[in-house]
């Protein structure tokens, strides 16, 4: 199954956000609630979590790209036997 990562609404007013910086690799395995990203807004930097455990699959928003708030960049694809 796979997940969808998106740029988390931080605060009210927050409409885009730039990723800063990947914390993670397309193929890395990551852990439900590990940050991957470093999103950048117009008042702070924050983390992005992953949602789930799996592998990043892909990245679709590389680093110094904008996009709205809500906007997927990246998939996470569970793997098999590891749990949510």
């Amino acid at each position: 199954m796979t997940t969808k990562v998106l740029i988390p609404k931080p605060g009210m007013g927050t409409t885009e956000g730039t990723i800063a910086k990947w914390l993670k690799a397309e193929g890395d395995v990551v852990a439900q609630g590990e940050a991957i990203a470093e999103i950048e807004t117009a008042k702070a930097i924050e983390e992005v979590h992953a949602p789930t455990t799996g592998v990043l699959t892909k990245i679709l928003l590389r680093e110094g790209e904008t996009a709205e708030v809500f906007t997927e960049i990246a998939v996470i694809e569970e793997t098999p036997g590891r749990s949510r």
